[in-house]
């Protein structure tokens, strides 16, 4: 008997210790004697072979209890600003600084920004976090917080959100990148969304498991992605709107512990040191800034243009996804996927470009037809430049070696060295043209053909695929167990073949069908389309920071 219950206590103790997760679930144990039948049976010390004690958690109920105070026994109250991490004071500053590197696009009247890119998905994903949140409260699956102190988190968390969102707005007057309204910075969407991934965070990631947080900052960062994408934000609007989220949802938090102190405590964080030493294993969402090369000089003198079309970038959005295994605290293998996206400086400049060349086309189809044709507007009724990317978009996969040098059990180091592939989105500028046909015997200044609307690649510019090198420098700070933050410089170089075509006579079969109906496909392609590829050497910096889950 005495052997039979050593055997039991260190079978609960081993099981308890295992299952540390869920210890708090557990209703009092209830002392049972139970039927024991007596066996003949060997014991080896080398082998001991016992049956395994099973516990299990109660299984959870629904909670509705809305309006009804309940507080777990043994907890430790939060203090305030105890559990703050600023982390969104220097995404709201990053946005400030993207503000300045804006895109230079400005809606006027002879071109529109029309990206191809659309979706209304947005509109829900900014609500992930607190569906979450609800969905899993009301399944009796316990956070932090009971429902009372739970929707007062929120609702002050969403209430200081708005409030900053909408003061800012209506005080900046930004306008949205489409020209709808003047009240794009910063992102409402973002933030809310922001608002409710630390809302997610901070009830089930750090006292549940952190895959709950990567869950909510990840839809949130495809939130603010999809906000700029629908052409709807500048990447300075979702930078600060991200900030501004998640500073909110932990002023929220912080000023509940305030006030509840005790009162309506579930579950504390996951038990646990904070140590880079012996989790430096991680999966991280990142934002940053990418800078670097950011010019692309075509030389187009030496073909009779009066340009050399020297391109200008502004600095790049990066958005990413990085994880590493370590197999020891200093030495691990993993891999990144990063998008980074590049607005050119000066589409004016190009705009003026194609003007030119419908006044110098329509001059030199007059001097052709031996005709007195001076009025552009006799047959063309409207033109529009359309922008349907406005960025120079690159999705680069990569894997390599990774290093960790811990300088404390909060602190590290660490430093990569990768190899990936890059594969590059073109840049795109449509044109639009409507008007009459000319036809041979017209009147020059009243054309009487049939109305035409066409549509073409005006001038396109992109990348071929290559493979890239990488590697960069990190510093780590692990603020919870599981969790941490981490600022870091990345750099990478790979050699690029960019193509441009630069059609300008796109209209022309259509506007004037006699003059061009014995040329050859081939001879329009030579005389009215440049086509110009460059290699170089392109030189990339991202800096950023990121949110790591650690295990």
């Amino acid at each position: 008997m005495r052997q039979f219950l050593i055997t039991m206590l260190l079978g609960v103790s081993s099981l308890a210790l295992a299952n540390n997760d869920n210890y708090k679930d557990m209703e009092p144990m209830k002392l049972t004697v139970p039927e024991m039948k007596a066996e003949l049976g060997t014991v080896t010390y080398e082998n001991y072979e016992m049956n395994t004690l099973t516990m299990k958690a109660p299984t959870p109920k629904m909670d509705f209890d809305f309006f009804k105070s309940k507080t777990n026994p043994g907890l430790k109250p939060y203090k305030f600003m105890d559990d703050m991490t600023f982390a969104g004071v220097p995404l709201f500053i990053a946005g400030i600084i993207a503000k300045s590197e804006k895109n230079a696009f400005k809606q006027q009247t002879k071109h529109s920004l029309v990206t191809n890119f659309k979706t209304g998905i947005d509109d829900y994903t900014q609500f992930f976090g607190p569906a979450a949140v609800v969905g899993l409260k009301l399944g009796g699956y316990e956070g932090r917080s009971d429902w009372p102190r739970l929707l007062a988190s929120a609702g002050m968390g969403y209430g200081i959100m708005a409030l900053l969102v909408n003061t800012i707005k209506h005080t900046a007057k930004e306008m949205r990148p489409d020209g709808s309204s003047a009240n794009s910075w910063p992102s409402g969407h973002t933030a809310t969304a922001f608002v409710g991934a630390t809302l997610l965070h901070k009830e089930y990631g750090l006292t549940r498991s952190p895959w709950w947080s990567v869950a909510g900052y990840g839809v949130a960062t495809a939130t603010g992605v999809m906000r700029v994408l629908n052409n709807r934000h500048w990447i300075s609007d979702v930078l600060s709107g991200a900030g501004i989220g998640m500073l909110s949802g932990e002023l929220g938090y912080a000023l509940c512990d305030l006030l509840f102190k005790g009162k309506g405590l579930l579950r504390n964080d996951i038990i646990g040191t904070p140590n880079v030493i012996d989790h430096p294993s991680f999966f991280s969402i990142s934002m940053g800034i990418g800078l670097g090369t950011r010019d692309l000089d075509f030389g187009m003198k030496e073909y009779g243009w009066s340009d050399d079309l020297h391109l200008k970038f502004q600095a790049a959005t990066a958005v990413g996804a990085e994880g590493a295994y370590f197999f020891n605290p200093y030495f691990g293998i993993g891999g990144r996927l990063r998008v980074k996206s590049s607005p050119i400086k000066g589409w004016d400049k190009i705009v003026d470009f194609a003007w030119e060349d419908v006044a110098y086309l329509y001059d030199e189809i007059s001097q052709l037809a031996d005709e007195d044709l001076v009025d552009i507007e006799s047959t063309i009724d409207d033109i529009d430049f359309i922008i349907e990317s406005d960025h120079l978009t690159e999705f680069a996969g990569d894997l390599g070696l990774y290093f960790n040098f811990p300088l404390s059990n909060r602190f590290a180091l660490g430093s990569k060295l990768l190899v990936g592939r890059s594969i590059m989105q073109e840049l795109n500028l449509d044109a639009k043209v409507a008007g009459k046909e000319y036809k041979e015997g017209d009147d020059p200044l009243k054309p009487t053909g049939d109305d035409y609307d066409v549509e073409w690649d005006y001038f396109t510019l992109g990348g071929n695929k290559t493979w890239k090198f990488g590697t960069g420098i990190s510093l780590t700070y692990a603020y919870k167990q599981n969790f941490s933050w981490k600022v870091f410089l990345d750099y990478d170089v790979s050699r690029k073949t960019y193509t441009m075509d630069y059609n300008y006579g796109g209209f022309l079969y259509t506007m004037f069908p006699s003059a061009f109906e014995n040329m050859s496909e081939q001879d329009y392609k030579d005389y009215f389309i440049a086509t110009k590829s460059i290699k170089k050497t392109m030189h990339s910096f991202v800096l950023g920071a990121s949110f790591s889950i650690n295990f």
